[in-house]
This record gives C-alpha cells, sequence and structure tokens, in this order.
C-alpha cells in the first residue's frame, strides 16, 4: 500500500519535479529528502531522488534507490516510468520498453510515457510497436499534424506504404479550410506524400498528385527534380527534355542534370557528335564552368578525345587549378585514355604543344607570368605518383623542378611528400609535410595533414603538438581529450594504427574503443531527432537520416577501426605478454616464444612499460589544467584506463573482439578483409561452421585470394586432425557446403598446395600464401622456404609491399631475417622499414 502525503508534501512533491525539469538537481535533492523525513516509503519521491541522482551521475545508486521505490509501491506508474527513464539512460532500451509497458499498463491515459514509449520504439526499430504507440497517440490529440505525420512515418517505414498514403489523405481532409501558401509544415508533407506515391509504384498518379498540389511548393528544386524523374520514367521525353533544361538553367554543375537530360534526348554515348551538341552549348553559355567541359571526356575516344582533352587540360592549366589531376585521374581506368593524357601534358612540358587560349587572350597565354608551366609540372608529379602510372623517379624530378620555380607553394611540397610515402621512406615524407605545414601556418588543412605523417611516422607527441594548433587551449585532457570531444575519427584512428606497430595493445586499443564508442554515440543521437523533425516538420529529410542510420557501420571507417581491433585482439590471444607492454626487439607479435623467452619477454615487457609510465605520468603531471571541468563548467568524467591497461589484460580477447566483429559482418560481408579476419577469430574460438563461413564469402568475393588459400589449408587441417568429433549436423553442413569440394588429407593438401604454387608463380602474394602453407604443412621445409621468400624478393613482379609481408612472414616462422633485411634494403634503398630493421639486428 503506498505511503500517503499530507498537503505539504504534496507541494513539495511537485517542487521536487519542477527542480528536475530545471535541472535544478541540489534544491530537487534537498526538497525530496524532506519529504523523505516525513513518508521515509513513498515510492514516488524516492523514484524521483533516483531520478536526480542518475543526472548527477551516481547511477549505481540511482538503480539501487529505484528498485527500492517500486519495492514500495509497485503500483505506481511514476515508478515504473522513472525506472525506465534509468535503463533508457543505460542504454538499455529493451528493458526501459518493459518499463514503460508496464506504467502504461497503470496509466493508460499518460501521454508522457506514451511519447517516451514511441521513442525508444523507434530507436530500436519496433516498427509495428511504434504504429500502436502512434495510433494511441493520435486518438488521445487528433488535431495535433505531427500526430498524423507520425503514424504515417510509422507505416511508410514498415513497408506499409498504402496506410502511409491513407494517414495523410485522411488528415488532409481532416482540414477546415486549405492551409495558406507560407504554411511550409505543410508544403513538406504534401512532398512527402509524393514521394510515398511514387515509391508504391504508381508514376503516373505521383506526376498529377505533384502537378496539382506542389505547385506552390517553397523547395522549387526538389519539385522540378522529381517532375522531371516522373517524366523521364513514363517515357514523356520531350516534357522531361524541357524540365532538365529548366534545371541545368538553375545548376549548370550538377552532373544528375546532364544525365538525366541525356536520356531524354536518347543519345547514345559513343555518339560523339550529338554529345557536342548537347554539351558544347552550355560550356559556352557557362564560360567559368566545369561540368560540360570534364563529363564529354568520358564519353570520347579517339581523336574526339584527344582533342577535348587537349582543350581542357590547356584550360584548367594555363588557369594553374592545382585540382586538375583530380579532376581527370578518373579517366586512367582507360589505358588509351590514360596515354593520351601523359603524351598531351608531356607535350605541354617539352612546349611542343599548340596553345589554345580558351577564352583566354594571347597576351594572358603567353606572358612570363603565367602559371602555365609550373601548373604542368606539377600535374606531371601528381600523374607520375599515382598508382596507375607510377613512376616514382619522374614523379620527383617534375616535382622538384616545380618547387624550384615556385618554392613556397604549399602543394607542391605536400605532392613531394607523399611521392617519398610511396617509395617507404615514411621519415623524409613527415619532415617535407612538416615543411610544407610551415610555409602557410594558419592553413587547418595542411596542418592536418603534417600531423597525420608524424603519427604514420609513430611520432605521437609531435602530432599531437601539432593538432594543439586548432584545438581548444582550455579543454580538459589537453589536445587529445579536445580530439576525442570532437570526435576527430581520422586522428584517432591513425594514433590506434601507430600504436598497433609499436605492439603498444593497449593503447591501440583504447583508441579504436574510441571510434566505435563515437559510432555508438552517432547511433545514440538520432534520438532527439525522432520528435524534433516531427516539430519541425522536415520528415523527408528525417526519413533519409533514419535509413541512413540503418546502414552507419558499413561506413569505411567503422571497417578499417574493427579490422585493427580485431587484429589486436588476435595478437593477445597468441601473445599473452603483449598485455605488459610491447614485444622484445626481434620478436614478432604473430611470433611465438618458448616458455623460457616467453618469460624473459614478459619481465622485459614489465620493465618498458614500468619506464613508459613513468615518462607518461610525468608529463601528465606538467600538462595537468586547473580544474576537472570544461569551459561551460560542466564536470567531465575522469579517465580511470588511459593507457588501455584493462583492455590489454582481457582474459578473453577473441570474445572482446567479437565486439567489433559481428556488425562489421553485418554490415560489411562484401569487405574481403572482414571475411579474413572474422576466419582468424573464429578458427581460433574453434567455431568451425562460422570459419567455413567466412572463408566461403572470402573465396566469393575473390576466388584466387592468396590469404584464403592459406586459411583453407589451415581449416581443412583442422578439419581432419579433431580429437573430438564435431556435432553430426555440423559435420553435415561443412561436409555439404566445404570439405566435398576441397581434399582433406595431409598428402592431398600439399598437392592442392603444390599445384596453387604452380599456377600463381608469376604473383609474389601467391607464392608467399603458398609458401606459409608449405611450412605450416611440413615445418621441416623451413630452409627451403626461406630460400623460395629470398628469390622472391629478388623477383621483378615483387612489390615494395610484399617485400614487407616477406619480413613478416619470416619472422613468424623463427627465421633470420638479416639476409631478407638486406637483399629488400638493397633493392628498396629508400624504405624506412628496411633500414630501420637492419639497424635493429646491426
Amino acid at each position: 500500500m503506498p505511503q500517503p502525503l499530507n498537503s505539504k508534501e504534496r507541494t513539495l512533491f511537485t517542487q521536487v519535479v519542477k527542480n528536475y525539469e530545471n535541472k535544478q538537481y541540489k534544491k530537487g535533492l534537498k526538497a525530496a529528502e524532506q519529504i523523505l523525513r516525513k513518508a521515509p516509503h513513498h515510492g514516488d519521491t524516492q523514484a524521483m531522488k533516483a531520478l536526480i541522482m542518475n543526472s548527477q551521475g551516481h547511477s549505481d545508486e540511482a538503480f539501487a534507490l529505484a528498485k527500492t521505490a517500486l519495492t514500495s509501491d509497485m503500483k505506481s506508474h511514476v515508478c515504473w516510468h522513472v525506472y525506465g527513464l534509468l535503463w533508457r539512460s543505460a542504454k538499455n532500451f529493451e528493458e526501459a520498453i518493459k518499463a514503460y509497458k508496464f506504467a502504461l499498463r497503470l496509466e493508460p491515459e499518460s501521454q508522457q510515457i506514451q511519447r517516451d514509449l514511441a521513442l525508444l520504439q523507434m530507436q530500436m526499430r519496433d516498427y509495428q510497436g511504434y504504429i500502436q504507440s502512434r495510433k494511441a497517440m493520435l486518438q488521445a490529440r487528433p488535431a495535433l499534424r505531427a500526430n498524423w505525420t507520425a503514424l504515417a512515418i510509422a507505416h511508410h517505414l514498415a513497408g506499409e506504404l498504402t496506410e502511409a498514403e491513407r494517414t495523410m489523405t485522411t488528415y488532409e481532409e481532416t482540414l477546415r479550410s486549405p492551409p495558406p501558401k507560407t504554411d511550409m509544415e505543410h508544403a513538406e508533407a504534401v512532398l512527402y506524400k509524393n514521394t510515398i506515391i511514387a515509391e508504391m509504384g504508381e508514376t503516373q498518379r505521383a506526376l498529377e498528385h505533384l502537378d496539382a498540389a506542389a505547385k506552390n511548393s517553397f523547395d522549387k528544386q526538389s519539385v522540378l527534380e522529381m517532375r522531371a524523374a516522373y517524366l523521364l520514367k513514363l517515357e514523356r521525353k520531350q516534357e522531361a527534355e524541357k524540365v532538365y533544361r529548366t534545371l541545368l538553367d538553375r545548376n549548370a554543375e550538377l552532373r544528375m542534370y546532364y544525365e538525366g537530360l541525356q536520356s531524354a534526348l536518347g543519345l547514345d554515348p559513343s555518339d560523339s557528335t550529338a554529345l557536342k551538341q548537347l554539351y558544347g552549348p552550355y560550356a559556352e553559355k557557362n564560360p567559368r564552368g566545369d561540368a560540360a567541359r570534364r563529363i564529354p571526356l568520358d564519353f570520347y575516344n579517339g581523336d574526339d578525345f584527344r582533342e577535348a582533352a587537349d582543350q581542357y587540360l590547356q584550360r584548367m592549366l594555363y588557369k594553374g587549378v592545382p585540382s586538375t589531376f583530380a579532376n581527370v585521374k578518373a579517366l586512367y581506368r582507360d589505358p588509351d585514355k590514360r596515354a593520351v593524357i601523359q603524351e598531351l601534358v608531356e607535350g605541354y612540358a617539352a612546349g611542343t604543344h599548340t596553345p589554345q587560349t580558351n577564352g583566354f587572350s594571347d597576351k594572358q597565354v603567353n606572358c612570363s607570368s603565367s602559371p602555365f608551366e609550373t601548373s604542368t609540372l606539377y600535374f606531371l608529379a601528381q600523374h607520375y605518383n599515382y598508382y596507375l602510372s607510377r613512376d616514382l623517379s619522374k614523379a620527383m624530378d617534375y616535382i622538384d623542378k616545380a618547387i624550384e620555380l615556385s618554392p613556397q607553394s604549399v602543394d607542391f611540397h605536400m605532392t613531394k611528400a607523399r611521392t617519398w610515402k610511396h617509395y617507404g621512406s615514411i621519415h623524409k615524407a613527415t619532415e617535407t609535410m612538416e615543411h610544407a605545414r610551415s610555409l602557410d601556418t594558419r592553413d587547418r588543412y595542411i596542418n592536418t595533414k603534417a600531423a597525420k605523417y608524424h603519427l604514420r611516422n609513430d611520432d605521437h607527441e609531435t602530432a599531437l603538438e601539432t593538432m594543439k594548433k586548432f584545438t581548444k587551449k582550455e579543454a580538459v585532457g589537453g589536445p587529445l581529450g579536445d580530439l576525442h570531444e570532437m570526435q576527430c575519427i581520422w586522428f584517432i584512428t591513425e594514433d590506434g594504427e601507430s600504436y598497433m606497430r609499436q605492439r603498444r595493445i593497449g593503447l591501440a586499443l583504447k583508441r579504436f574503443t574510441a571510434v566505435y564508442n563515437i559510432f555508438e554515440v552517432w547511433q545514440e543521437d538520432q534520438f532527439d531527432f525522432h520528435s524534433f523533425s516531427l516539430r519541425k516538420g522536415q520528415i523527408r529529410a528525417y526519413v533519409d537520416m533514419i535509413r541512413w542510420e540503418d546502414h552507419l557501420r558499413d561506413h569505411p571507417f567503422y571497417s578499417r577501426v574493427a579490422i585493427n581491433a580485431i587484429k589486436g585482439y588476435i595478437l593477445l590471444h597468441d601473445n599473452p605478454y603483449l598485455a605488459h607492454g610491447s614485444h622484445p626487439n626481434g620478436v614478432n607479435g604473430n611470433g611465438k616464444l618458448d616458455p623460457n623467452e616467453a618469460k624473459k619477454a614478459a619481465k622485459r615487457a614489465r620493465k618498458e612499460k614500468e619506464k613508459q609510465d613513468q615518462i607518461d605520468a610525468e608529463k601528465k603531471d606538467a600538462k595537468k589544467t586547473a580544474g576537472a571541468s570544461g569551459a561551460d563548467g560542466e564536470v567531465k568524467k575522469v579517465e580511470t584506463d588511459p593507457q588501455g591497461e584493462k583492455l590489454a589484460q582481457t582474459t578473453e580477447p577473441l570474445k572482446d573482439a567479437m565486439k567489433f566483429l559481428d556488425p562489421l559482418l553485418e554490415f560489411s560481408s562484401e569487405n574481403l578483409e572482414a571475411q579474413r579476419v572474422g576466419f582468424e577469430v573464429f578458427i581460433r574460438r574453434k567455431k568451425y561452421l562460422l570459419a567455413v563461413r567466412s572463408l566461403l564469402a572470402a573465396l566469393a568475393i575473390s576466388p584466387s585470394d592468396p590469404i584464403s588459400h592459406y586459411q583453407l589449408v589451415r581449416l581443412q587441417h583442422a578439419l581432419s586432425t579433431l580429437t573430438d568429433p564435431l556435432p553430426p549436423k555440423v559435420t553435415e553442413v561443412i561436409t555439404s557446403e566445404f570439405s566435398s569440394h576441397y581434399p582433406s588429407s595431409k598428402a592431398d593438401l600439399e598437392k592442392l598446395n603444390n599445384d596453387f604454387l604452380n599456377e600463381h608463380k608469376d604473383s609474389a602474394q601467391h607464392q608467399l600464401a603458398g609458401l606459409q602453407a608449405r611450412q605450416f604443412l611440413d615445418p621441416e621445409t623451413k630452409e627451403a622456404n626461406e630460400r623460395d621468400v629470398l628469390r622472391i624478393i629478388g623477383e621483378d613482379s615483387t612489390k615494395m609491399t610484399d617485400a614487407v609481408r616477406a619480413v613478416e612472414i619470416i619472422r613468424e616462422w623463427g627465421g633470420d631475417v638479416s639476409k631478407v633485411l638486406a637483399k629488400a634494403a638493397e633493392r628498396w634503398p629508400e624504405v624506412d622499414v628496411f633500414k630501420v630493421e637492419e639497424k635493429k639486428k646491426s
């Protein structure tokens, strides 16, 4: 039985609620305690006190008190509502929904509880539950437009398009008078209804509705785009042509409009004459425009391409446009076009071309101050630095000539730094990029590029000092804290990858987990928009946001971070001593140590870690700020594990890796590297069925993938040497999906691997993978395998990255890498990795 309150305490309770809503937590807590002194078992007051305590950061105490409140009054909707709010703040939305539903049973008329439940159902994509909640809210307040719109969105996202349209139509019929033309919310609702009709596949009706209802819309551009698309789909090409030309008059730089107009005219991409007649007038009409001149280069071939490319390149180079190469490098996928561009620009550099004014006067073209020469050299440097036309010696020659003519150009020095990077000399690349930054210290872009190169050079302190120039001085945690606060993903990712290279796994996992949490924040940030977008009437943008959020984790940055984090956990599983610090010199993170060496390595690692911790502590004390609050006065959360020690010292690294792996495989199943790391986790966890799934997915993406071949051999060997048989159903699935296609005995595996080596004699990657498989199947072949690795490094087809991998493989086998390093350094003398490793050996 709930404990009653007298009139004075009831007034105080109302004040507690107001204090909470106004974020006056101290006053609210004082008033709640005053009530509880008179009525210590009043459940609603206990619940409100718990809510205030949770807002102050005392979540554990708040949950304990909320449970006490439920014990005091199990039939109070306030207690259950507060319990749901606590679960929501803890990001446990399933438990929050359960609590809200229980609160609604006790108080079915509560609009606040109903709204909170609906928002959580939308967050969890429980569309059927969201439909029911929105129907209840609509019945309670049918005069509110947002309730009708929300119900239509619920039906729309649930795939019930007919119901969604009917809901919007029903609301329009309830209006006693037409909305004024200035009603932007109504205009947006009309366009939203039109998109629903179009998604139903009723293009003709969508066009009729658009012409009838959207003529007064403020979003003229969207109306025109939708109308053009409908007309084109209905084969009314003459009308579509007129609309697309209208759109091009509004914006002549949007490729989509040109593509639509080309479709409306029915032009064949191979008909160069017709394409000239289409794009030529727009190029003349927009003398400063780029699209009408650049797009035809995608379609032209032969002499038409040469002529158009010549005009385009000279025009851009005479103007000194730095992005000229970036504009045309997409054409390099066609070898013929790549060769034509190279021939043209080399002709410009040699002075054998015929100048074309392209709208410039002859005096301007031929004057000595023209940027044509430097732009041409800059273009050629980028051309020979690009992976499809790479010749680094020529790239370096051209960029040096360009720098000689314009020594203060930031862009030229940046390109030189990139050239050094492709050489493999990260140290020289970093020095050059830092020099480029010094030429313009106020430019944020070059500042971030310099910081990125410092991280690639594993120089964290200098990178932070560089970023410090554009971060808040008063930020808690210094520059790094501000970069986390600003969700600067690229920096955090690069920082983590640098720590991974140094085998400082704790800090690496710390950075990768920070990026994972940023994606979690992005997922949670949509919560506020479930109500905000309806209140503001931005319906189409809201639906687009929801659909974008549904694919959030297929973002390349998530894939990159997840793959690196998983590799870090695999290293911890294979080499537990890494949890205490980086590996000793000469021992790779993938290498195996015998027990005595492992003890020595762990001891050295602990000493190294203690020394590093002392250095970090001194730096932290030197940079300690005068408080633990930000500029806004908000108390910041204290970092309890700055070095990532708890993450590194996990007892179940493979289980922790699943946090990154599950979303990776769900949203990036076409990512080859994702399937590779998935296999590595599953085979170590002895989840053979899942390992088969990842391997088959990898082979479907790339049937001749060398890493997948090595993994295939390992999996077949593991399946054939099991001590305990697999469950019959698992064996049946593996047999039907995998084993029937590949040999299972060791002799057959060796034959399969030899055939693989013979089939891919000209590929260093495949040869190395085959040697790994051979070493795995027969460790006695180690000496022969090492000789083969040396032979591969000397082959002309071997790339620098293949040589780096060869060094790692030799180290995994526990072999002497000095010969490999010497041979690799002889062939690639600029590569830092080989020189640094040689110094370690010496």
